[in-house]
């Protein structure tokens, strides 16, 4: 919270609501809720969150019937750049993302195509070449290929497109935003390695700002 307000980004109100804030017309919050709308803190199931993981936000985001929410999914993700911290490698099944370097340091990503296996869910492709869009320029790189974006450029990243993505290292906490199709990280992502986006935290203090996952 304290990097985002230093580069003067404000998010919605929900974002600074304790527990004790939540209980008071609960009603009045049941799409914020249904949404996912929120903090999210995850390490993928690593136990290694300072390497592998991130504290992301979801700002805005809405229903695949179109019934709720808005027509788009908007997120903040914040990134240590003294570990180079990182989400794994995963593609999206339904999902095409702009991912933008709002703020701080570098964003790097590293991408790999995808072929369909047996099960029709994506595998990695480790030797086809990747094609993408970065603010309006197509192209198209070889497999593992890391692209460097700095603040205010973004990357498009298609489904069945695999991506890492996070801080480079030694190069300053990053925000970077995220700004796509509407999302339901519980059945969209497809990780090469076996991970669990929703983790296990181990509370070894009261928690002051719930977690999306909490309020649901």
């Amino acid at each position: 919270m304290a990097l985002i307000e230093k580069y003067g980004i404000k998010l919605p109100f929900f974002a600074y609501m304790k527990h004790s804030d939540w209980l008071r017309d609960t009603d009045k919050y049941s799409d914020i809720r249904a949404l996912m709308l929120g903090w999210d803190v995850t390490d993928f199931g690593a136990g290694d969150f300072i390497n592998s993981g991130a504290v992301l936000f979801t700002a805005r985001n809405g229903s695949p019937d179109g019934k709720r929410g808005t027509p788009y999914a908007e997120k903040y993700m914040v990134f240590s750049g003294e570990s180079g911290q990182y989400i794994p490698l995963h593609c999206h099944v339904a999902k095409t993302e702009d991912i933008i370097n709002r703020a701080g340091g570098v964003l790097s990503v590293t991408l790999y195509g995808s072929r369909p296996d047996e099960k029709y869910v994506w595998a990695l492709d480790e030797k086809a070449e990747v094609s993408y869009m970065s603010d309006g320029i197509l192209h198209t790189v070889a497999a593992g290929t890391v692209i460097d974006i700095q603040n205010g450029d973004s990357i498009t990243l298609t489904p069945g497109v695999f991506h890492k993505l996070g801080a480079k290292r030694g190069c300053g906490d990053l925000i970077a935003g995220e700004v796509s199709s509407v999302n339901d990280d519980r059945v969209d992502n497809v990780f090469y390695e076996k991970t669990d986006r929703f983790c296990h935290i181990d509370e070894d203090e009261d928690a002051v700002y719930p977690l999306c996952s909490d309020i649901m």
